[in-house]
């Protein structure tokens, strides 16, 4: 486990003022040991610099987009190929835009639930998602067998 900066452990007090009462809260499956304050701050931490990142790169992105949006049609000339080529780059542009725009909700939210001291239980069970899924993917809001439900349906 990594340690945390004392600039990192301020801005997951500010961001988490209630986390080290919270973190007692957050429920664990059978046979798995409590949750600790560190690992739930590595969490945090974790997902705020996604937060971060992802805020950073959305914008470039955006503006990207608008770039091609506004350009689209300077230098295409009349060559079918052109048009195609400018089509695909666009759609591949807003595909990786939509993406980046869903990662970043599903981060938020995920930051939104341990302020709300809400993080590490299913959405739909109530019951508790797991240590090891949340350390493998943070941003998880449902259990595996609820995930496994959803994904038959």
């Amino acid at each position: 486990m990594a340690k945390l900066s004392t600039t990192t452990r301020a801005a997951l007090r500010e961001h988490f003022p209630h986390l080290a009462r919270d973190v007692k809260s957050f429920p664990v499956r059978d046979g798995e040991e409590p949750w600790t304050l560190h690992e739930v701050e590595e969490l945090a931490a974790f997902l705020l610099e996604e937060k971060d990142r992802l805020e950073r790169e959305l914008a470039a992105a955006d503006q990207e987009l608008s770039d091609l949006l506004r350009n689209s049609g300077d230098g295409a000339g009349d060559d079918q190929a052109d048009y195609g080529s400018s089509a695909l780059e666009r759609e591949q542009e807003l595909t990786l835009v939509n993406n980046m725009r869903d990662l970043l909700a599903q981060t938020a939210h995920a930051v939104d639930r341990i302020r709300k001291g809400t993080y590490a239980t299913c959405e739909i069970t109530g019951l508790p998602i797991g240590k090891a899924r949340l350390q493998a993917f943070p941003r998880a809001t449902l259990s595996v067998e609820a995930k496994a439900r959803e994904e038959r349906r």
